[in-house]
């Protein structure tokens, strides 16, 4: 499976790789205000790792519509246990002021949580 992601350059094509985590009928989702927990890796479109909850050990802790748009919309439709990635839209991140000195302005971001 992949997914493709317009850019200046032309079409990009982004390998997706895990498990199926197709929504199981058990479970509740999160909704706004939550306090969630979540094991992230963090890329640039291109590949650059820019943070990793991973390589620091610790769950990212947060709660539901406190983090970047594309978080919230996303870890909502989430049950415990799934896994996904979220390919994050500018609009949907840090937008055109981006987040320095690791994210660029008008960055998309891929994040497998």
């Amino acid at each position: 499976m992949t997914a493709e992601e317009q850019t200046s350059e032309g079409q990009h094509t982004i390998p997706m790789e895990g498990e199926d985590i197709t929504p199981k009928k058990d479970g509740e989702l999160p909704m706004t205000g939550d306090k969630v927990f979540v094991h992230y890796v963090g890329t640039l479109l291109d590949g650059t790792h820019f943070d990793s909850s991973r390589d620091r050990g610790e769950k990212f802790s947060f709660e539901l519509g406190q983090v970047i748009k594309a978080w919230d919309i996303g870890v909502a439709t989430m049950k415990v246990g799934e896994l996904c990635q979220l390919i994050c839209k500018p609009e949907y991140a840090y937008g055109s002021a981006g987040s320095p000195p690791k994210i660029p302005p008008n960055a998309t971001l891929v994040f497998e949580a």
